[in-house]
């Protein structure tokens, strides 16, 4: 697992995130501050939303990112570790054990009526002695989690001892612009065998998962205010049109209006 060393900043107690019975959905919100959180794994499923800032989650053999605008689901039993790489304010949700939500991690994008019922539900004094009305409004959670568009901020990260060493340095360096085949050299691997056995473990070819990670540390520095133009050249792009250029291609809209979006 790609670690994150921290002291934990729980959102609610241990005791409610493992509650297996009480409520559908106990809610909270996280507001201005920074989450280190490392390896744990709850009772219930886990819904975070990011309002402003960006978290960043490694799990046994995922690195995902979760910019403004959208949350991560994370099953129950999941284990994962979390940070965000600037001030974080969002939300969670911690869920009851539902067979209609989805049994891996995925990032989502946040509907304005899973927010609202989020906030919503977040501002009960008492969450465990609710009226029927209350009752409703977890069980809309519960439904908008389930039918929220699947994004592509996922990195699976190989099993190969190998590939795996390749992949953490350049999720730590990702506009090293060292080539393929020497990346290969670098670990002890054959390029042919690289090529194969990366596609198999990660689901995509070495130079997609490459642009992937750049792109997804893109949004961290971002969220950081790092100009476009330093982003571009920390990220190894020739230019600052080419780095812009595939930044729109893979989210729709240029840096400068996806940082706007906060």
């Amino acid at each position: 697992m790609y670690r994150i060393e921290a002291k934990p900043l729980p959102l609610i107690s241990p005791a409610r995130a493992n509650e297996s019975n009480g409520a559908l959905v106990y809610a909270v919100i996280a507001s201005g501050e920074v989450r280190q959180t490392p390896e744990h794994s709850h009772e219930r499923g886990q819904i975070v939303a990011a309002t402003s800032g960006v978290l960043v989650i490694a799990t046994g053999h995922q690195h995902l990112i979760v910019p403004a605008g959208y949350a991560i689901w994370l099953p129950p039993h999941h284990v994962h570790a979390m940070r965000s790489s600037h001030v974080f304010t969002g939300w969670s949700a911690y869920v009851a054990s539902c067979d209609d939500l989805p049994v891996q991690a995925q990032i989502l994008q946040v509907s304005g009526l899973l927010r609202e019922a989020v906030l919503r539900a977040a501002s009960w004094p008492e969450p465990d002695h609710l009226h029927p009305a209350q009752e409703r409004v977890l069980a809309v959670i519960v439904d908008e989690i389930a039918g929220l568009p699947r994004q592509e901020f996922i990195l699976s990260m190989p099993a190969d001892r190998r590939l795996l060493k390749i992949a953490t340095a350049l999720l730590e360096t990702p506009g090293d612009t060292r080539s393929m085949q020497d990346w290969a050299s670098w670990a002890g691997i054959a390029p042919r065998t690289l090529t194969r056995h990366f596609a198999q473990e990660t689901g995509m070819n070495f130079s997609d998962w490459r642009q992937r990670a750049r792109l997804m540390h893109a949004l961290e520095l971002l969220a950081g205010g790092t100009p476009v133009t330093n982003i571009a050249l920390e990220l190894g792009y020739d230019s600052l049109s080419a780095f812009i250029a595939m930044f729109k291609r893979h989210f729709g809209m240029p840096p400068s209006q996806f940082a706007g979006r906060d």
